[in-house]
């Protein structure tokens, strides 16, 4: 199955540029014009540089960015180095006055999570379960995070493959034509194996008259087991934005109350399609504790072995704290971050954005990026979907259908060629537009991947062990350079933090 139907997210107006892009460079051109209208030569020749240097770092990009968002994005940056603003320390650190709990649902988050505020929703379901309901308040959202287990596809047949296919678009169309859900991320992280649950379980049923052979054989095939074995977490978070959620909360009570309601109807149209053709065989909506462990265990892969062992403690020792508080999911410190990668507490991370290419990609393609190349190596990725609201969608599709006539007119009167990748780009506009007056759904697609390793570790010589992995499964890699910090963030936790819009395919 292969999949190539997608287009960047945004079309240039004529040659890949926008309108803003051409109006800025002629506005730089102008005095060219005026020089050669009155004659001043040596002034011309002087300013023609400068207008091609501006005109350079609009129109041509530089590892993704044209170089003027590069100076822009460089000002910033350091702006907030001198202002300090870029290093972070958690608060539990100051006392036990700040470690003693959330206040009003607000978790201590570094960087682009600062944000973040988690809440118990009300009681659900049969056994009453209380999911925990997360806001941003910087991007004004809620989200409610499911941790699913998947079989994955390695191993499927070619008819099983169809069917997860066909269910996953099933529950992308119905997310878009609902109108409620505005970002759907699947997260899956690859985390080495800490063999907690076989150490409890070698706690309950070894017998301590066994033979010493034995003993050893199996203590050696546990340290070879654990050291080689690597577990897939996979979580689902559905964000809705507040102006989407509004009227319907207000409907149901207002206030969280009423939010959660709303979400609690969206939560059970999703669990359907999860569990249907998609074939999770196990669907759990994370309460306050399982968030509070899924993002502490992101930013400290090593930490899941305590938790696990506490957890199993607490069932028999009620003194015994069996989860880890929201107060302090977050790392202890995190300094300002590197240009090319971010550390938190023990941890280096590197994250890299997947650049979806033009000749399509097969299914299961992404495979060797999840796979790790060295025991205590942590890869995670995030796949961001963001269904598109029926009538932008046809303004989206109309304008591209637009540009690309008019790009073909101006090609063909100006008398240059009309190349494949024209041909391609103008078919895929018309596709795009025919699926869509079938009444198929059109997304905004990112992917991003990162590699956690301990910070005594070569991180820049494993980011490079990433991006090697992306480009040999057919894709194109693009560091996140300046923006580590969050990249992180939407690769590793699990909280529906996105990218910002000023990139994307769909």
């Amino acid at each position: 199955m292969r999949y190539g139907d997608w287009a960047r997210d945004t079309q240039g107006w004529l040659f890949g540029l926008t309108g803003a892009a051409w109006i800025a460079i002629a506005a730089s051109g102008t005095p060219l014009l005026l020089a050669a209208g009155a004659h001043r030569w040596w002034w011309m020749a002087g300013w023609f540089p400068v207008w091609v240097m501006v005109a350079a770092g609009i129109a041509v990009p530089v590892h993704g960015r044209p170089a003027v968002r590069w100076l822009l994005d460089l000002g910033l940056r350091g702006i907030g180095t001198g202002m300090g603003w870029t290093s972070w320390q958690a608060g539990v650190i100051a006392g036990p006055a700040d470690a003693s709990g959330v206040d009003g649902g607000q978790v201590d988050l570094p960087g682009v999570l600062a944000g973040i505020r988690v809440f118990d929703g009300p009681p659900c379901g049969p056994r009453l379960v209380r999911p925990a309901i997360v806001q941003d308040l910087a991007s004004r959202t809620w989200a409610v995070v499911v941790q699913v287990t998947h079989p994955g596809i390695g191993l499927a047949e070619a008819t099983v493959r169809a069917r997860m296919a066909a269910g996953l678009s099933e529950l992308l169309e119905g997310a878009a034509t609902g109108e409620l859900v505005s970002v759907l991320a699947v997260q899956v992280r690859t985390v080495p194996d800490d063999g907690a649950e076989r150490a409890a379980w070698q706690a309950r049923t070894v017998r301590g008259d066994a033979p010493g052979l034995a003993l050893r054989v199996n203590a050696e095939l546990t340290a070879s087991l654990v050291a080689a074995g690597v577990r897939h977490e996979v979580f689902v978070t559905v964000v809705v934005a507040e102006q989407r959620i509004a009227r319907q909360a207000r409907q149901a009570g207002g206030g969280l109350e009423g939010r959660a309601r709303v979400l609690y109807g969206v939560m059970g149209e999703v669990e359907a399609r999860l569990t249907g053709h998609l074939g999770c065989s196990g669907v759990a909506w994370l309460d306050s504790a399982g968030l509070a462990a899924a993002i502490r265990t992101g930013f400290a892969p090593g930490e899941r072995a305590g938790l696990v062992a506490a957890g199993l403690a607490a069932v028999d020792d009620s003194g015994v704290a069996g989860v880890w508080p929201l107060a302090a999911a977050g790392p202890s410190q995190a300094p300002a971050p590197e240009r090319r990668h971010y550390e938190h507490d023990a941890w280096s991370s590197v994250t890299t954005a997947v650049l979806l290419p033009d000749s399509g990609a097969i299914m299961g393609a992404l495979a060797p990026v999840f796979t790790p190349t060295q025991a205590g190596e942590r890869r995670s990725v995030t796949v961001l979907f963001e269904p598109i609201a029926r009538t932008r969608a046809d303004r989206l599709v109309g304008r591209d259908s637009m540009s690309a006539d008019t790009a073909a007119q101006v090609r063909s009167r100006m008398g240059f060629a009309t190349r494949a990748a024209h041909h391609r780009a103008a078919t895929r506009v018309a596709g795009q537009d025919v699926r869509l007056a079938d009444g198929r759904a059109l997304l905004r697609v990112a992917v991003v991947a990162a590699v956690t390793v301990p910070s005594t570790w070569p991180v820049a010589d494993y980011g490079r062990r990433l991006d090697a992995a992306i480009r040999g499964s057919g894709f194109a890699p693009l560091r996140l350079d300046l923006a580590q910090d969050s990249g992180f963030a939407v690769a590793c936790i699990p909280l529906g933090v996105g990218l910002p819009r000023h990139r994307g395919l769909r």
